[in-house]
């Protein structure tokens, strides 16, 4: 996971003074990161059933879909406000540096479903619930939430402690 972690890039005071960010456009950029991060993030659901991938606008798309591919399963865009076409669910977070709504196709997820959620960064943890509460209100079961980077020192799994959390690379400040 070094090699994975080695191909970050930190970028410090973006997108505001004191926040340190972790800039994964790198790792993508190189074929051989990208597989071994997708490697990573699908190993803990190897033999699961997954019905839909759940990925958090916008860097959560990338590995959703890529993921979603790999286990036979859709695709769900949880986007901000203002982006989806059709009638669509909400709610409000909190984050590291401010807060936010996101939104879903209201039937994006049919009750029943198994649902992982994906992103690339758990923080605080405000994003995540947020998403595990737009699929559970439409009826959905999350299967886990599994996030690329995980910044242990902001304690976002406090705020999934009724979910199955997995994370690749923990930084742990």
């Amino acid at each position: 996971m070094d090699e994975l972690k080695q191909k970050i890039r930190h970028v410090p005071d973006f997108p505001k003074p004191g926040i340190l960010f972790y800039d994964i456009t790198t790792l993508l950029r190189d074929p051989a990161g990208f597989r071994g991060a997708l490697d990573a993030m699908a190993a803990p659901m190897a033999g699961e059933r997954i019905d839909l991938v759940a990925g958090v606008e916008s860097r959560g798309f990338i590995f959703a879909a890529a993921l979603a591919e790999r286990f036979g399963a859709g695709f769900v865009p949880i986007r901000k406000p203002g982006k989806l076409p059709a009638r669509s669910v909400s709610v409000e977070y909190t984050l590291e540096y401010g807060s936010g709504v996101l939104q879903m196709h209201e039937d994006a997820v049919t009750p029943g479903q198994r649902v992982l959620i994906v992103d690339d960064l758990l923080a605080t943890g405000g994003t995540a619930r947020a998403a595990c509460d737009l699929v559970t209100r439409c009826g959905g079961d999350v299967v886990a939430a599994g996030f690329l980077v995980e910044l242990t020192f902001l304690n976002g799994r406090d705020r999934l402690r009724d979910q199955r959390v997995y994370s690749v690379l923990a930084y742990a400040d």
